[in-house]
């Protein structure tokens, strides 16, 4: 049996070698994910990171945003150091700062943000939705649509057909 125990620790420690970002160190964690550790590489985006992520450190970095969705294959993932990077504190962070309160809420304060002016120097956790911004996105008016208000009225109507097709099938059951 011990040889088994040896051969997993060896294909886990191949595996690791194989997903570890090129920037980062990878060691692993028993038998049970990954330490990914990108501390002070420059980096100023994020690696393509491994799905079996148990503990990320990117401290000291120039990260100044994460894209929506980075962190949400990691589902192992329980530390995450973020810490000495310059945030820019917009829109953009928004996700940043909804995982975080989710999964590392003591990690929020010590994202600090480096711009826009109104944000420098203040934590993450101190800003308002309202000063995070709106990223510009607005709807636009039906009548701007391509199809204009036509189309609009269209899928509107096919949408209730739709509806009462669904009842109709509903009540013959």
């Amino acid at each position: 049996m011990p040889a088994w125990a040896a051969l997993l620790l060896l294909w886990t420690a191949v595996q690791a070698a194989e997903d570890c970002p090129a920037a980062c160190s990878c060691r692993t964690l028993g038998t049970m994910g990954l330490e990914v550790d990108c501390q002070s590489r420059g980096l100023a985006a994020l690696p393509a990171l491994p799905a079996h992520t148990r503990h990320l450190l990117l401290a000291n970095n120039s990260l100044r945003s994460v894209p929506p969705g980075a962190f949400d294959h990691m589902l192992q993932l329980q530390t995450l150091q973020l810490a000495n990077n310059p945030w820019h504190c917009d829109c953009g962070l928004t996700y940043l700062r909804l995982w975080l309160q989710d999964r590392a809420p003591g990690e929020l304060p010590r994202v600090r943000c480096a711009s826009p002016g109104h944000a420098s120097g203040r934590a993450l956790s101190q800003l308002s939705g309202s000063e995070l911004g709106a990223c510009g996105w607005s709807l636009r008016a039906s009548w701007a649509s391509p199809g204009g208000p036509w189309l609009d009225v269209a899928l509107a109507v096919v949408a209730a057909l739709g509806l009462a097709l669904l009842a109709g099938l509903l009540c013959t059951v």
